[in-house]
């Protein structure tokens, strides 16, 4: 299946609200076969993928990732919660939602690196396999609250080896979307970048989003 690039870019954003449909195994070779060839320094390819797609695995999971989200909602987003207007609660809402609905995404991906804190590997792989899933049409949203609240049961709940130096970077569900895509909202880039020194004018504008969906 061919997508222009652009396209892809602009509207592979969070997906959280999916439909229960398998995703097909041709797609998922597709994903993984894309993630692979993603740039890894000094070509180590220090990675490993596991596709989730077991009732058991998810329903052990499920109840450590609400945990996480709560905690995290209780701590460092709890100003935010506390301000949120109508958008941030929409965000809020949806990042609520994949967890209530943990149990219920017919695919995951969890991505693991070893011996690189950084991710600097790993995250283009995952990008390239979010990339591909929405060339076939598939849904995906990244997170990391398994990785930062739930490591040690995470990695025992998938029989990941003790000892060996890998590490959870962060999970992605996969699903059909049950809404449309299209060009999430942002802030201009001239608003969030700079030029030599921090707080230069970056030297452009863009005020409106440079690709737009054909009608």
């Amino acid at each position: 299946m061919s997508m222009n690039v652009f396209e892809a870019l602009y509207t592979t954003r969070a997906m959280r609200r999916v439909k229960p449909d398998p995703i097909p195994l041709e797609v998922q070779r597709a994903v993984l076969d894309a993630a692979v060839r993603a740039p890894s320094g000094g070509n180590q390819q220090n990675w490993r993928f596991m596709l989730v797609d077991s009732p058991e695995v998810k329903a052990e999971l499920g109840p450590l990732y609400r945990d996480g989200l709560r905690q995290l909602f209780d701590s460092y987003y709890r100003p935010l919660l506390d301000q949120a207007d109508d958008q941030a609660r929409r965000v809020f809402a949806s990042a609520q939602h994949l967890a209530d609905n943990f149990e219920n995404y017919p695919l995951m991906l969890f991505a693991f690196v070893q011996h690189d804190p950084s991710g600097g590997s790993i995250f283009p792989a995952v990008w390239n396999a979010q990339l591909a899933a929405r060339a076939h049409a598939v849904g995906t949203a990244l997170t990391s609250i398994l990785g930062i609240f739930y490591p040690k049961q995470t990695l025992s709940v998938l029989g990941v080896p003790d000892g060996e130096g890998w590490r959870l970077a962060c999970t992605v569900t996969f699903g059909y979307p049950t809404g449309r895509w299209g060009v999430a909202p942002r802030r201009p880039v001239h608003l969030v970048s700079y030029r030599n020194r921090w707080g230069d004018p970056v030297g452009f504008t863009v005020d409106e989003p440079l690709w737009r969906e054909q009608p």
